[in-house]
């Protein structure tokens, strides 16, 4: 991997990560696109950057989550079955999806479809619920819907926005839930993932981790402001009809 390429690959973490199209189905498809080798460091390195969209969320998000303690037990309760799926599902997660295109290609269609379905079913329902209102089963149900999301293209994102969305929240509310479920549920993986790589890098790998994460930190802050706002407007069908058409190429370069 070079230099470029970690530049590169930090802006798609940065950009997808909150939006609804599956960050890790991009880098997988980035990744082959750059003829990147899948390696230990490659896949590592996929997951690391993560950090940087993290403290983007925590930087923009510090405020309320330090004056709304009442939101502290909600992302508990919906990251506890993620953690424990995660923590089970990690070494297959790790040695055969995450360069599987054919999966992602197959996940990112299978998503775009269902997003672009319930969008128009839930934009007819007011939202009956708010976060802090809703109980311990809702809550865990959002975490399990996340939980999707460790096949690679299903997104995170639009995994617990859908949970969100199905247990009451509006657009908004569920949208940035998912922001703040992301802490914990990226924070962990990532030091998971550290902690079974056993942290031996060289000093070119340690650039190209911090260059990486600065960059995914930068453009995360950018993504998601403008993911708020253009959800509030037009909501998620246009991520939807870009999913489908994005699987839908990819799948014909691997039948070619």
């Amino acid at each position: 991997m070079t230099l470029i390429q970690a530049i590169l690959l930090g802006i798609i973490e940065g950009v997808t990560e909150f939006l609804p199209i599956s960050s890790t189905g991009h880098l997988i498809l980035a990744e082959r696109l750059f003829n990147i080798p899948s390696t230990d460091f490659s896949k590592t390195f996929s997951i690391f950057i993560q950090l940087g969209a993290i403290l983007a969320v925590i930087w923009l998000y510090f405020p309320k989550i330090i004056q709304s303690k009442k939101l502290w037990l909600p992302i508990t309760l919906s990251f506890i079955p993620t953690g424990i799926l995660g923590a089970i599902a990690y070494p297959y997660i790790k040695s055969f999806l995450l360069d599987n295109v054919l999966v992602t290609s197959l996940s990112l269609l299978i998503g775009g479809v269902l997003l672009f379905i319930l969008d128009k079913t839930f934009k007819q329902k007011a939202a009956t619920h708010s976060v802090e209102k809703l109980s311990p089963l809702r809550l865990v149900l959002i975490g399990i819907f996340q939980s999707f999301s460790f096949v690679p293209g299903v997104s995170r994102s639009a995994a617990s926005i859908i949970g969100g969305l199905s247990v009451g929240l509006d657009r908004v509310e569920a949208v940035e839930f998912s922001f703040l479920l992301a802490i914990p549920t990226m924070a962990s993986a990532v030091a998971y993932d550290l902690y079974k790589s056993g942290l031996v890098f060289t000093q070119s790998d340690l650039l190209l981790l911090a260059v990486g994460f600065i960059v995914s930190f930068l453009t995360a802050l950018l993504a998601i402001k403008a993911f708020i706002k253009y959800v509030v407007d037009r909501g998620f069908v246009s991520f939807a009809i870009y999913r489908i058409i994005l699987a839908i190429i990819v799948l014909l370069l691997l039948k070619n």
